[in-house]
């Protein structure tokens, strides 16, 4: 342009309107002598590029010739033809015109990110913002969809990018560029001066052409290259594996005869070295697995990265990631056999190692004798002649069995759970047969790689429901095959592991329990779970009662979800929490360790599951021993009280908690014909709101929002969480948020507990506005969901089944526990007439020996047993134990079968009269035989009103006991929230906190006058403490056991265990209309009749409560020897007590009341005590407890000479008579209260050292006398004289 000439400008037509330049570049400047090719290209290009961003508006030409680009589509075209005709198929054309602004085109690359772009007609050859701000959308999109499609794609958005090839035509306000050529566009997206956002449309048409499935190909073929980075190698010896014990052949010339055990643990290890010794290890390797392998067919790349134990088998075995497998030639070992235990989840370790194989080399499957298992006996019969009997599986052992007949006797029955059960002996002779042990895996079709995959992918679970639905009870496969196919193993023994499963993980509709929860409740009632023990043992009790199988830390874990009672947890815990387990704060996960906290059951279990249904349960039987039943029939689903949750094969189940009172009005309604309420969850304790937000025909939806208040311009109060939001999670949340980059709340508060939630937020005004506007409950994330639309059970039939509503399950249930309540008055009214008939046969065979009708002394047993016959006595015949195989390790509970087998000759035993020549000499007197006739009227009495009750009576009847236990438990968290209210903040709160435990302390005292009326006003204020303190422990053994011996003088029924008169007669008395419940009845479970002697320990106590200056270790000697002696039973009979002293509910007293409403016993026992207190004296213990000799009262007035045992029911009233006797004689009393109270416990002397007790001064109780009268508030007034004094 040095040297120009002038323009020569020529005017135009006043119709046209353009403007034509003409230029001629200076050749010579370039070094150029004409226009090169490149050059012309170039230009060329450049009047294409100016034809595709102007498109329709103007016509271009080149040469006179139209350009045939009308379009940016046409001129996106141009590039994609071109390309195409590399491929076999035509690269897709995406395009949407955006706004006037933006056009963008899409297609796919070759791994390598392609744009071509412009901006304001200008070739932005290298891109720059435009074009990153429209492939950023592109690529956001397809990476979601990627991820979805395949988890473990783990696609990031750069990746996409590469695959794309996008095309952009935009017009953009003042663009900047990064150099004067500007190839690049720098303009920030803000400046751009209008927006392109991608339609959804569009986005669904990028991901759909083909770019999503390039990525998945992609995605596997790099997981592929880094797995071969794991690969093995065919090497004569491997280093750094630990614990494999290779074959010395393996990898080398006859690497195809080795074979690689993998086995289930160490303990399966030392099997299999043990069976070594026997093949030799030459050609036999052995490596052990850790627990369950990776199910890698849907794992994540870091995952199968990540697993040393499948890198250590490629290494072991020599496997090449991606290798087609023909034969085993280039592998370190030609078989792999899998030794696992017998059980379901040895069959799963199986199928998982199978599906590793199947999943990266199928080929191998296909190799004959690759895959092959080793099989051990499940069970071994022995027998001292027939010798030993091996069975690979259950149903062929019950075969067995069942052919057995009744011919098992000298059989001898060892099951044989697991590989470490059998001895390295029996290793070695599993190898010396070896062909009998190793089965081999076959491939015949495809069928088997489908049977794989459906047991495994996780892109076939419909498919893997009607596999299960389809399953038939008794499936097991042959194991006498050579020869097993792979469809075969996963339909005949994977399917059982799979039904195990299920069954471990979603719980019955019936009693709502899994069979874990099941064995915990079984082993509670079987127990009679009434005394506290600790959870590890009882978690140990569990194991050895009923089969289970499994890690006891699980079975610790389940007891204590069972005993959790925080909210959100259960609405009715069936056991009892004795310690820390868990709350709110943390869901239950700060529960302390098993070896710390105590359990035992709750009081209401019992009303749940009521004793007289256990005869009626269809019990299980495992390893020779009766178990759990199948199921409980609880009087109301439990499973919709306490909700479940539950992840098994093929399905997953969550049921909310329901209120237990919406439950029993429903049953009511039921039992009345009338139509069910619709009930909605609902969880105690939670102050919260549960609202109903969405109905479909799947479930409902409910919304859980805890409470938040305004307390003024600035703070927040929150003081309830949504239902299993904890509080410490929930603390954690309101920390991040004042630790973000700009912290929305200033500061926070806390003021929870154990049991209540309280925060304190503080905030500026202008985020409270904020947080107004948003909605406080969501700002602060106060609101959860719950949905009723994946309620899956099994049903009575033991088939899984969906419930849409908790009505629907409720209505079930109803129709099934009113059968068994049909079945329960069958089967205690034929219990009943045959108590009655054993009763009517007892009263006559005493009347007939007291009338000398019947003679029984002095004659041969098998002469009286045929005049018994002869005179029409029914026989009883006793419960013959069956003969069974004899079970190594199996609890047997049964009684051993007497050697007395006499038979007559219509097929009696002697021994069927036992009921009748086993009575106690006792039982002749007067007094007996009146009250065993009492006894035949009154349960003939109980027999007519049982026979006019119906199953909706006897069910009113349970709720009725029910909701009584519920108000009693209502009651204490009423008293438990009353108190919390007394509690503040601050040093007041502190100081009425610190108070608190005072008040109740002295009301208990003057409440429990007979206990801490041996107070003086001399005792320094310490001792006062002391005893206040030691008091209350004192008292709880000694209540139970005046309320004991209260319950058998009303009776004055001393041989109730010789009559053989089960408590079947009190647990039916509550039916009775006229009479109150008998929870004490209904509690107990299989035990015996308490000695006589239980009663003693209340005595030594009384003896030890009465001196307050005994020092500590005595006092803790008499509480010990109170723990040794009382069982279960008198824990139980505390309720039963109340009854006979007038209380008419059935409910159990509070511990804190109990001296409140004292049995007459507890009375007779502390007159005494009182008596020799009111003395001047003061003796030493081993004074109190001389021999009777010294006290003057006549040996004749206690019947101790009776008896060999010094533990006696009658010592307890005679020393009751006795004190009557002295009520009135007042000088005596001194005497007495020594003398009786030796009578009854010289046993101690021996035990209890004589130490000098420190006399004490100004005495002022003689103004006072303990009255020994039966009434309760005999000791009323006592209380208000002390204080006077």
């Amino acid at each position: 342009m040095g040297k120009k000439s002038e323009p020569v400008i020529s005017k135009c037509k006043e119709a046209e309107n353009w403007t034509k330049v003409t230029f001629k570049p200076d050749l010579a400047k370039f070094n150029m002598t004409h226009l090169e090719e490149d050059v012309v290209a170039l230009m060329k290009k450049r009047v294409f590029d100016v034809a595709g961003c102007l498109g329709k508006t103007v016509k271009v030409e080149l040469n006179g010739k139209r350009v045939p680009v009308k379009s940016f589509l046409d001129y996106v075209s141009l590039y994609l033809s071109a390309a195409s005709k590399t491929k076999t198929e035509p690269l897709p054309r995406l395009l949407e015109k955006v706004n006037e602004r933006w056009e963008v085109g899409v297609s796919l690359s070759d791994g390598q990110f392609q744009q071509v772009s412009f901006v304001n007609g200008i070739a932005t050859i290298k891109g720059g913002t435009h074009v990153d701000y429209v492939t950023n959308q592109i690529s956001n999109y397809v990476m979601n969809i990627v991820n979805k499609k395949n988890k473990n794609a783990n696609v990031k958005a750069h990746n996409v990018k590469n695959h794309l090839w996008v095309f952009v035509n935009a017009l953009i306000d003042n663009p900047a560029f990064d150099s004067q050529t500007k190839e690049t566009l720098t303009l920030r997206q803000s400046s751009f001066g209008s927006k392109c956002e991608l339609s959804e449309d569009f986005l669904k048409k990028v991901a759909k052409c083909g770019v999503v499935d390039n990525l998945l190909s992609w995605a596997e073929f790099k997981h592929s290259k880094d797995l071969k980075k794991t690969d093995g190698a065919k090497t004569g010896s491997i280093r750094g594996i630990p614990k494999l014990d290779d074959a010395n052949e393996a990898g080398g010339r006859n690497s195809d005869k080795c074979t690689l055990i993998l086995t289930e643990g160490d303990s399966a290890k030392a099997l299999a070295v043990a069976g070594l010794a026997v093949v030799g290890r030459n050609h036999y390797g052995v490596f052990p697995l850790r627990g369950k392998l990776l199910n890698v067919r849907e794992a994540s790349h870091k995952q199968l990265m990540d697993n040393a134990e499948i890198q250590n088998l490629k290494r072991i075995l020599g496997l090449q990631q991606g290798k087609e497998y023909s034969n085993v030639k280039s592998l370190r070992y030609g078989h792999l056999m899998i030794m696992t235990d017998q059980d379901h989840d040895g069959s799963h370790i199986k199928g998982l190692l199978i599906n590793f194989i199947h999943s990266f080399w199928p080929s191998l499957l296909k190799v004959p004798s690759f895959m092959v298992e080793f099989i051990t006996p499940i069970v071994k019969a022995t027998h001292k002649t027939k010798g030993v009997l091996s069975f690979y599986s259950m149903p062929e052992y019950e075969f067995w069995k069942e052919s057995l007949g009744g011919n098992a006797k000298g059989w001898s029955i060892k099951y044989y759970k697991g590989l470490g059960t059998s001895t390295s002996k029996e290793g070695k002779d599993y190898f010396k047969n070896l062909d009998k042990h190793r089965k081999e895996f076959v491939w015949q079709d495809e069928q088997d790689g489908e049977a794989i995959e459906l047991a495994f992918s996780k892109k076939k679970i419909e498919a893997r429901k009607n596999w299960l639905r389809q399953f038939e009870p008794g499936t097991h496969l042959d194991q006498s095959q050579k020869l097993i196919k792979y469809s075969e193993f996963i339909n005949k023994e994977l399917i059982l592991f799979s039904m195990a499963d299920l069954q471990r993980s979603i719980p019955s509709m019936i009693d709502g329990l899994k069979p874990g929860q099941r064995k915990i409740l079984f082993c509670s009632f079987k127990r009679n779970f009434v005394k506290e023990a600790k959870v590890a043992q009882f978690s140990g009790y569990v194991s050895e009662h009923s089969a289970y199988h499994h890690g006891e830390q699980s079975l610790a874990s389940t007891i204590v979800g069972m005993a959790q009672d925080f909210v959100g947890s259960n609405n009715i815990n069936l056991l009892n929490p004795g310690g820390q387990f868990g709350t709110r704060n943390q869901g239950g996960k700060d529960a302390a360790s098993a070896r710390y906290i105590f359990t035992n059951l709750s009081p209401i279990t019992r009303y749940l599951f009521p004793k007289d249904d256990d005869g009626l349960l269809d019990y299980l039987n495992e390893d020779g021993q009766s178990i759990e039943p199948i199921w409980y029939v609880p009087i109301i689903p439990m499973v919709l009280v306490n909700g479940s949750e539950g992840i098994g094969t093929g399905w997953s189940s969550y049921i909310p908690n329901y209120n237990p009172r919406d439950i029993v009005a429903n049953v009511r309604r039921l039992l009345n014909g009338e139509q069910m309420e619709p009930m909605h969850p609902w969880y105690r304790g939670f102050k919260g709101n549960i609202e109903k937000t969405a109905s479909k025909e799947a479930g409902v939806t409910y919304t859980i929002t805890g409470i938040i208040e305004e307390v003024d311009e600035t703070t927040l109060r929150i003081t309830e969480l949504p239902v299993r939001r904890w509080t410490q999670d929930y603390r954690e949340f309101l920390e991040s948020i004042i630790t973000g980059n700009d912290p929305f709340i200033k500061e926070f508060r806390q003021y929870s507990d154990d049991t209540t939630v309280e925060f304190e937020v503080i905030l500026t005004e202008e985020n409270m506005m904020v947080a107004k506007q948003e909605g406080l409950l969501k700002k602060f994330k106060l609101t959860t969901t719950i949905s009723t639309s994946n309620m899956h059970l099994f049903d009575s039939k033991g088939m899984i089944k969906k419930y849409d509503t908790p009505e629907q399950i409720l209505e079930e249930f109803f129709h099934l526990r009113f059968e068994f309540y049909e079945k329960r008055k069958k089967l205690l009214l034929d219990n009943l007439e045959m108590e009655l008939l054993k009763m009517e046969n007892k009263v006559r065979f005493i009347l007939g020996v007291v009338k000398g009708e019947i003679i029984v002394n002095n004659r041969k047993r098998a002469d009286l047993f045929l005049e018994l016959q002869t005179k029409g006595f029914t026989p009883f015949p006793k419960k013959a134990k069956t003969v069974e195989v004899a079970v190594a390790g199996a609890t047997d509970d049964t009684e051993e079968t007497e050697e007395n087998s006499e038979v007559s000759a219509k097929g009696l035993q002697a021994s069927d009269y036992d009921y009748l020549l086993s009575m106690a000499i006792g039982s002749l007197t007067l007094e007996k035989v009146q009250e065993l006739c009492a006894d035949r009227d009154k349960l003939q009495q109980e027999v007519e009103d049982l026979r006019k009750a119906t199953p909706k009576s006897l069910w009113l009847k349970d709720l009725d006991n029910l909701e009584i236990q519920l108000d009693e438990q209502d009651k204490a968290a009423q008293a438990e929230e009353a108190a919390k209210l007394v509690k503040g903040r601050g040093e007041a709160g502190k100081r009425a906190q610190r108070q608190a435990p005072k008040i109740p302390r002295k009301i208990n005292k003057k409440e429990k006058n007979a206990e801490t009326v041996t107070e003086t006003t001399d005792i320094s204020s310490s001792s006062a403490m002391e005893t206040a303190e030691t008091a209350p422990a004192a008292v709880k053994p000694k209540g139970r056991g005046g309320s004991r011996k209260a319950k058998k003088d009303d009776s004055d029924d001393d041989d109730d265990e010789d009559f053989g008169i089960p408590d079947l007669r009190e647990r039916l008395a509550k039916y009775n209309l006229d009479s109150s419940p008998d929870h004490s009845a209904a509690m107990e479970t299989e035990v015996p009749q308490v000695p006589a002697g239980k009663k003693e320990p209340s005595k030594r106590a009384a003896a030890a409560r009465k001196k307050p200056a005994t020092s500590l270790s005595e006092i803790s000697e008499s509480i010990g020897e109170i723990d040794i002696n009382d069982e279960d039973l008198e824990v139980v009979e505390v309720a039963a007590a109340a009854a006979p002293a007038g209380k008419k509910g059935g409910r159990k007293p509070a511990a804190n009341s109990k001296a409140a409403a004292k049995p007459p016993a507890a009375a007779k026992k502390r007159g005494p005590a009182a008596a020799g207190k009111k003395s001047q004296q003061q003796k030493l213990l081993t004074e109190m407890l001389k021999p009777a000799e010294d006290s003057g009262i006549s040996p004749e007035k206690k019947v101790r000479k009776m008896r060999a045992s010094p533990f006696n029911k009658k010592s307890g009233s005679v020393l009751g008579r006795v004190g009557k006797e002295l009520e009135s004689t007042t000088d005596s009393e001194e005497t007495f209260g020594s003398s009786s109270m030796s009578a009854d416990t010289e046993e101690v002397t021996e035990i209890v050292p004589a130490r000098p007790r420190p006399q004490r001064t100004n005495r002022k109780q003689t103004t006072y006398v303990l009255s020994d009268s039966e009434t309760d508030n005999a000791t009323d007034d006592s209380d208000f004289e002390e204080d006077e004094d």
